[in-house]
């Protein structure tokens, strides 16, 4: 396969406040701090190759989900591997997740991070 001419750099996410934001994700992917300035945040995997940027925007309005008419919508969402949905839940909630009361499937579960983004945590496939 040819090699791309673009490839792919970071995801940025908008929320009420990067900082808060950055250290949720922080903590419940063990990252590392990049960088962090006045209204965006930076955090990188230990192995350097990924990163999620966090941006502070004003009049930021969280997503709901599932969808309704009128709202806004979810614009992204994450799919997390794991061992171990359960003791994976179980840790998301201690940094601050919170947990759909909608589960659509019966193999991942959806949260919420702390601006309302939903994710979900599936097992990790072969």
């Amino acid at each position: 396969m040819k090699p791309s001419l673009i490839s792919m750099g970071s995801i940025c996410i908008d929320c009420d406040n990067a900082s808060d934001l950055a250290d949720f994700y922080k903590k419940l992917l063990g990252w590392e701090m990049l960088w962090e300035d006045d209204d965006m945040v930076a955090i990188r995997s230990n192995d350097g190759i990924h990163a999620i940027l966090f941006q502070t925007v004003e009049n930021y309005q969280a997503p709901v989900w599932p969808w309704q008419e009128g709202q806004q919508d979810q614009m992204m969402h994450f799919d997390f591997e794991t061992e171990n949905v359960e003791e994976a839940v179980r840790f998301a909630l201690e940094c601050g997740a919170k947990l759909s009361e909608v589960q659509y499937f019966k193999s991942s579960t959806t949260m919420f991070d702390p601006c309302g983004h939903p994710f979900c945590l599936c097992p990790k496939s072969d």
